[in-house]
């Protein structure tokens, strides 16, 4: 290692390193190939706009607490804000990430891209979970109490009680929020990173490009 290299700030290397990963014309590009006009698209962006709107409504939410947003009109507003933005949610997610599985968005080394979407609406489902026992009413205690059997028979009740209030607000306003959040940053770097995947080719061209490649042999040998 040469003098220079050694006297370069941390800072430095991190930097060169990000910017050699994903150089700034593939994070903010210019242009995008035709294919990315698409509504498949906008149902990715629409899950990451309500998702916003989930997160903003549900920080008022936490901050202002259960006597709040149950017994004041603006409490009723923004906890039904909250609730019909997780629905907006995983209806535009569920719509992306079934729009993408037929798009094949696996393709072209973009496994991760593909596994992290999917790995979102995983987590999203626990944080939806957690969610509905927050909300301190008899809902809550009612899914509370069906849902403690279960996780009991399968051995995790006692990592994740669900009839605990404290353990269930912390998985849903810090830990689960968190996950996702790091999810959705990882997932649009690595759509940034590696481009979005083209469309499937055409049958017919696919078929011309296999009838030349089975060809191509045969008029090798016969020149």
């Amino acid at each position: 290692m040469s003098p220079t290299a050694e006297k370069r700030m941390w800072t430095e290397r991190v930097r060169t390193r990000a910017v050699g990963a994903l150089p700034p014309d593939k994070l903010l590009p210019d242009r995008q190939p035709a294919y990315v006009s698409s509504w498949i698209y906008v149902f990715g962006v629409a899950t990451i706009a309500a998702f916003v709107v989930v997160l903003v409504s549900g920080v008022i939410l936490g901050l202002k607490g259960p006597a709040w947003w149950h017994t004041s009109g603006v409490g009723h507003f923004f906890n039904s804000i909250h609730l019909w933005g997780v629905e907006v949610f995983f209806f535009t997610m569920v719509v992306h990430l079934w729009g993408k599985y037929f798009m094949g968005a696996w393709r072209g080394g973009r496994a991760w891209v593909w596994v992290t979407g999917a790995i979102l609406f995983l987590v999203s489902i626990g944080t939806a979970f957690t969610g509905y026992l927050s909300q301190q009413n008899f809902d809550s205690q009612w899914i509370a109490s069906e849902g403690k059997d279960g996780l009991n028979s399968v051995g995790i009740g006692a990592f994740f009680n669900v009839a605990d209030f404290g353990q269930m607000f912390t998985w849903h306003v810090i830990l689960l929020p968190a996950v996702v959040i790091g999810l959705i940053v990882g997932h649009v770097l690595l759509v940034r990173k590696h481009g979005v995947v083209p469309p499937y080719p055409a049958k017919e061209v696919a078929a011309a490009v296999a009838a030349t490649r089975e060809g191509a042999p045969g008029d090798g040998g016969a020149s």
